[in-house]
């Protein structure tokens, strides 16, 4: 215990915990992989196959050279470190993750280097670094278990291929492939360099047939051997080196100087970390390594090579993968090579400064693990691939939202309609321009020798000129060559006829400029190397710079996006407590206010972005650093927001799109150059250790049986420990100190952690301990965690919907764009792919609820056929919506998929499962839709495994009910996506019966306008009253003009109203009207304009539901009025109060629209014209006190008044001709005679309230209404047509009314055409 204990004292501090060996157990023998042998037992499971019989028969049919056996942790030094323990099942599959692999002398045996990381519960990480080589067998057991197993092998294989001689790779690879999922098992061959891997495949492909496989007498059998350092921090430079030096010692032929066991003990125990912003120099075996930590205000440590995830995928592909990343979907890297996944993973996630990955990151997964690509939940996956295996043959269980990157073949795939970075084509030339300074292309690819060098680089050379970079790309201080011009030099100068030519040139005087260039490049950088550093130190510096530079570039877009986050966050909590008790349930950031201050082109990445995870664990953290030390990343951050508020002294332009490129660059690429030219801090050298003598006797090519005693615990006395131990008591004294003062930690912990994992479940599979239980319990775990976020989900998108209508209905602040919404709805629709792709069985198409859709349309329609009726099941028939006029709607799942399959527009399965689900959502049918679909139970058993979260009763009858929610709310989410498709809408007129007027001998005609165009007029055949027509969707609708040709004898015509219903959404529009059209009768109108009301439905389904959407078309008012003018005489005439209320409001109303972003404010119209609009409350206006008495038995209108007004004027005109001194006429008399004229001279019968509604419009319009209302006030024509008390006798009310209708004067009012046809002003 107290070795432990001692070795552990200092642990935090030390730079590695580990040193670990797995390899071969002799003792043991030769056991078949048991994970591999758990891959096929759940591979058999998936397939329906007994997995019994599978995991009991041996596989022959595959050579054993290619078989895959357990390997062992042989040793690790210490036994356990009390801060980091020692997980042995994880180290050892990560350490061989294909288990033990064999080769014979005609067999590459190139070492490999990989890295891996394991994620704690915490999320905390631990570092990983392999070295993989091969080493003889010297156990006889093993050998003769060996030759034993490629004569069953033998056997099998010319039993099964008498009939075809093929070789015994060809036909394991043709029997792994009957496996739909086996492409994923990636428990072949370990990886080599191309061009070992061609030629060792050359010798073993006649393995099968000539007998040259295993021979015990004629050939010698290696194993592979891992050494592996586990580390706190990721120094993958220094571990590399180390490790390789190690490997060196052991087959090189002279022994090292000292034992191995004193590098071993010296790198556990006696080199630390390097301290923040230092550097340190430690030894290897032959020598020395230097490492270096970034300071506190920099970047933190990321020690991959940027440089290779760029240069294998090229920079735009990386900017899109990094995209997804921040998008939280699911990536999975694949490539034959570890280190190829570890450099990718571990790349992109540095970029991401300052947020990170919160969900599974799993940059290698083992091939027993597979399962976890069926996680319904964000992962960023690694996945090695099968030589040869084909891309098409991978069957991934959901691909809605996957990010899939082929990295050997520099190709990615991306999910569909997914936002692009802001500022992504000058981001990307940036980047370029940083890559190109270093001599790397920015579309990637190998920089290897190739026959076309010559184009290649001439290709290059005119890019560079180009980009006007040529010049820094020959930069020789920094051996700056490109790939390929190393290429040439290395091809020209080892050609012995270019040399005779160069020499003869030479002579002659002239010169072959660009060779000599390139060679003088070259001895300069050799020359410098010589000078101070080795190549290799030279390659780390470089590398260490393009790093730095190119996250720079990463860390200031964000820097320049989140530059004022600061004022989003939400703080009301007292204290830490009280916040992480109440996290859940309150608004920590303010989305809207945030992308409301953001330019345009920004929006639709923004908005998805600040829902995910990292943003909320962000925030999160910006919260809690009130009351704790600032985390590290947010501390660094906030320093580059505070510096660059120092360089901008004036204000930076918030809205402002313009690029603004990196300015730290040489900063911080100088602070990393000055610590490596300049070592800090110098580790103890390796010395002898009190070791046993005789043991552990170097032996050339094995690895020895090292000292465990001498490296169980490190030194007493050294002070280096002694200080970061007494360190070590400081901060746990005050840390406990800290925990009096305000929480029991491991209370505060577990609140951090549940306040983390809001909506994501799982962070880290378990890498050890495999059974079916264990995976039985994760995929419980994922069903646990979709049903929550089903619940958040929903929850949220009422409470912004309600939030929003609570304000149209006059209570609080909106706080929900037509942007957010569209978000939340994209992201309800990736849930449900998510759930749908749980536990699936059979993979058909890229959308699995797509797929289980159509196995619905295909089962139901041969019902349909079979019966030959129409199909029943859950066809039940809609009640009409409304008790008049349209006939009722057909509610079904197929029907909503038929007019889904019938869009052109929409070319992919996901695209189609998306727009199904907008529609059920628009028609608030989801839940019904869904329920329908499920309770096809033969259909959900046939495609589902036990498991899914789709065959979980009580889970899926919640998921069911937290859908119906949303039918509380009115979205239009499909009608206002899919803008340009063909939609079929019918349309009713609806005349008042009981005054037996309902037939009519003229031809009456219709249009239909709304929010995105017209329909054009429509002839309505005659007495029919009901018509259907197609035309491009007109979004929500707004106004119907109604009119006929006044033709025949009964050419009056007495309108209730006109409903218009869209047949594929069902929304229903009603159009008031309660009035005469004709000659002769009412105010003499022969066509109308109709405003709209949207009809909420009133199905049973939702009987109960208390909390209904307000009509969106219209203010909450009473039922439409038949006419102001014959209400008038019957004793409810509205007071003064109620009328100059009724004003304030209408404009109000028109002023609240003109303040909403301009995609959400809906009709203007309908403000203007429609119910308690201010068409409406100016009629009252000038009906208070009118002295409506019919004059020969007819009505007297405004507009009577407004023409003898006019009469009036232009009578005083011509008397003020025939006088000598005529009194000028005002400028706004003469524009209200010029309006008034233009309003009675138009071609349009629209009647005289039709006239006053479009006098009063264009008035608004052209800012000239309130001008005139003096003109009518003072006019003589008052007195006559006025009592005494009207409100427009009274000076006061006018003046206050100019006051307020001049308010109006600050938007720019825009007319629909239906309203202003034909006017000409």
């Amino acid at each position: 215990m107290s070795a432990t204990m001692s070795g552990s004292g200092s642990a935090p501090c030390r730079f590695a915990h580990y040193f670990v060996v797995c390899g071969i157990d002799n003792e043991t023998g030769l056991e078949p992989d048991a994970l591999a042998a758990l891959y096929q037992w759940l591979e058999a499971d998936r397939q329906g196959r007994d997995p019994e019989a599978v995991a009991a028969g041996e596989n022959f049919d595959q050579s054993p050279l290619k078989r895959t056996f357990k390997s062992k942790v042989l040793a690790h030094y210490p036994e356990n470190i009390e801060c980091n323990p020692f997980d042995q099942d994880a180290v050892n599959m990560l350490c061989m993750p294909k288990g033990l692999s064999f080769r014979t002398q005609r067999d590459s045996r190139t070492p490999q280097f990989h890295s891996f990381l394991i994620t704690r519960e915490d999320g905390s990480r631990t570092y990983g670094f392999v070295h993989t080589f091969y080493e003889e067998v010297t156990s006889p057991q093993i050998c003769s278990a060996m030759q034993t197993l490629h004569q069953m092998h033998q056997a099998e294989h010319n039993a099964s291929a008498h009939n075809c001689p093929s070789s015994s790779s060809s036909s394991s690879s043709s029997s792994s492939s009957s496996s739909s999922m086996d492409s994923l098992a990636s428990s072949l061959d370990e990886v080599e360099s191309p061009s070992s891997t061609s030629s060792s495949q050359g010798g073993r492909r006649s393995c099968g047939c000539s007998g040259e496989g295993y021979d015990s007498v004629r050939d010698t059998l290696y194993v592979s051997k891992a050494m592996c350092l586990i580390t706190p921090m990721p120094f993958m430079h220094a571990c590399k080196r180390f490790l390789s030096q190690a490997h060196r010692a052991v087959i090189s032929h002279q022994p090292p100087p000292l034992p191995l066991e004193s590098y071993v003990y010296n790198i556990l125990y006696e080199v630390p970390l390097p301290p923040p912003g230092r550097s340190l120099k430690f030894h290897g075996v032959y020598e020395p390594i230097l490492c270096q930590r970034p300071g506190v205000g920099e970047l933190p440590l990321a020690d991959f090579p940027l440089s290779e995830a760029f240069r294998l995928l090229g920079v735009e592909n990386l900017v899109q993968i990094f995209t997804c990343v921040l998008l939280e979907m699911q990536i999975l890297l694949y490539s034959q090579d570890y280190q190829r996944l570890m450099a990718v993973a571990e790349g992109i996630t540095t970029l991401l400064f300052p947020f990170q990955w919160q969900h599974v990151y799993v940059p290698i997964l083992p091939a027993s693990l597979l399962h976890f690509l069926d996680a319904p939940v964000p992962y960023l996956m690694g996945l090695q691939s099968k030589e040869g295996t084909d891309r098409s043959k991978l069957e991934l269980p959901q691909e809605a939202n996957l990010c899939f990157v082929d990295i050997d073949n520099h190709c990615i795939e991306l999910p569909e309609d997914f936002p692009q970075f802001p500022n992504k084509t000058e981001f990307i030339q940036e980047l370029s321009e940083v890559l190109l300074s270093f001599g790397l292309s920015p579309e990637g690819g190998s920089s290897s020798p190739d026959p076309t060098v010559g184009s290649q680089t001439s290709a290059l050379e005119k890019e560079l000129k180009n980009t006007s970079l040529s010049e820094l790309v020959d930069d020789r201080k920094n051996g700056n060559l490109g790939g390929e011009a190393l290429d040439v030099l290395e091809l020209l100068q080892g050609n012995p006829t270019l040399e005779r030519l160069q020499a003869l040139a030479k002579r002659t005087g002239v010169k072959v400029a660009r060779l000599e260039a390139l060679a003088a490049g070259q001895k300069a950088v050799a020359e410098e190397g010589v000078g101070g550093r080795s190549p290799a130190e030279e390659e780390e510096l470089r590398n260490a710079k393009l790093n730095v530079q190119l996250r720079e570039v990463f860390a200031a877009r964000f820097a320049t996006m989140f530059a004022d986050y600061e004022s989003f966050v939400i703080q009301n909590s007292p204290d830490l407590e009280s916040w992480l008790t109440n996290r859940e349930q309150m608004h920590n950031f303010d989305k809207a206010s945030f992308l409301s201050d953001q330019p345009e082109p920004y929006l639709p990445f923004l908005s998805h972005f600040i829902e995910t995870q990292m943003f909320a664990t962000f925030i999160d953290n910006k919260i809690i650093s009130q009351w704790e030390d600032k985390e590290p990343l947010l501390r660094v951050f906030d320093g580059r927001i505070e510096k660059a508020r120092l360089y901008n002294v004036r204000a930076p332009n918030l809205r402002s799109s313009v690029y603004q490129k990196c300015t730290f660059l040489k900063e911080s690429a100088q602070a990393i150059e000055q610590r490596l030219r300049k070592i800090d801090h110098t580790a103890i050298h390796p010395h002898l250790l009190d070791m046993k003598i005789g043991q552990g006797k170097y032996q050339q090519g094995f690895f020895p049986k090292l000292q465990a005693d001498v490296l169980a615990s490190g030194p007493t006395n050294n002070k280096w420990s002694n200080r970061t131990c007494s360190t070590q008591r400081r901060v746990d004294r005050h840390r406990q100190q800290n925990d009096h003062l305000v929480l029991d930690n491991d209370l505060k912990e577990k609140y951090m952690q549940e306040a983390r994992n809001l909506g994501k479940n799982l962070r880290q599979p378990k890498l050890s301990d495999l059974s079916p239980a264990v995976i039985a319990q994760t995929n419980w775990k994922f069903v646990e965690g979709l049903l929550k976020e089903c619940k958040m989900k929903t929850k949220r998108m009422l409470v912004e919907k309600m939030g929003r209508e609570a304000v149209e209905l006059g209570h609080g602040e909106a706080n929900i764009t037509g942007l957010e919404e569209n978000t939340l709805i994209a992201s309800l629709c990736d849930l449900l792919e998510r759930i749908w792709s749980h536990g699936l069985q059979v993979k058909q198409g890229k959308s699995a609820l797509w797929s289980h859709l159509l196995h619905y349309q295909t089962r139901e329609e041969k019902n349909e056929q079979l019966s030959e009726s129409p199909v029943s099941n859950g066809q039940e028939k809609r009640k009409p919506e409304s008790s008049v006029g349209l006939p009722a709607l057909r509610v079904s799942v197929i029907q909503d998929m038929r007019h889904i399959q019938s869009m052109g527009e929409i070319k992919t399965d996901v695209g189609r499962a998306r727009a199904w689900i907008r529609l059920s959502l628009e028609k608030k049918l989801l839940s019904q839709h869904l329920k329908q679909l499920l309770s096809n139970q033969a259909l959900t058993k046939k495609l589902y495994k036990r498991y899914a979260f789709l065959r979980c009763e009580e889970e899926k009858e919640q998921f069911l009910f937290h859908l119906l929610s949303l039918n509380a709310v009115d979205y239009f989410c499909f009608t206002s996506v899919f803008t340009t498709i063909m939609i079929p809408y019918r349309a009713v007129i609806i005349p008042i019966k009981k005054l037996s007027n309902a037939m009519t001998t003229s031809n009456p005609w219709l249009c239909v306008s709304g929010e995105l165009g017209d329909s054009g007029i429509l002839q309505i055949t005659k007495n029919v009253l009901e018509m259907t027509f197609d035309c491009q969707n007109l979004g929500k609708l707004t106004t119907v003009q109604l009119g006929h040709d006044n033709s025949g004898l009964l050419a009056k015509w007495l309108v209730d109203c006109v409903m218009v219903r869209n047949e594929i959404t069902g929304h229903t529009y009603k159009f008031p009207c309660g009035r005469w059209l004709g000659k002769g009768v009412d105010d003499g109108s022969l066509e109308r304009v109709l405003i709209g009301e949207f009809v909420v439905p009133c199905s049973d389904d939702d009987g109960g539901r208390g909390s209904k959407t307000p009509p969106l078309q219209r203010s909450p008012s009473q039922i439409r009025r038949i006419s102001i003018t014959s209400l008038t005489g019957r004793g409810n005439k509205p007071t003064t109060v109620q009328i100059q209320e009724s004003i304030g409001e209408a404009v109000n109303n028109i002023i609240k629209h003109f303040h909403k972003p301009e995609k959400e404010r809906g009709s203007l119209t309908v403000l203007l014209c429609g119910e308690g609009g201010l068409v409406w409350a100016l009629e009252q206006f000038f009906h208070h006190g009118f002295r409506s008495a019919r004059i020969f038995q007819k009505n007297v209108f405004v507009w009577d008044f407004y023409e003898r007004t006019v009469a009036f004027m232009e009578n005083a005109d011509q008397i003020g001709d025939l006088q000598e001194t005529p009194e000028p006429p005002g400028l706004n008399s003469e524009s209200f005679c010029r309006y008034v004229n233009a309003v009675n001279n138009m071609p349009r019968n629209i009647g005289k309230d039709g006239k006053f509604q479009l006098l009063v419009c264009l008035g608004a319009r052209d800012r000239v209404f309130p001008q005139w209302l003096p003109v009518l006030a003072e006019c003589p024509v008052v007195t006559r047509m006025y009592e005494e008390s009207a409100l427009l006798r009274d000076k006061l009310t006018v003046s206050s009314l100019i006051a307020v209708l001049e308010t109006l004067h600050d938007f720019p009012i825009t007319l629909e055409s239906s309203l202003t046809k034909s006017v000409e002003l």
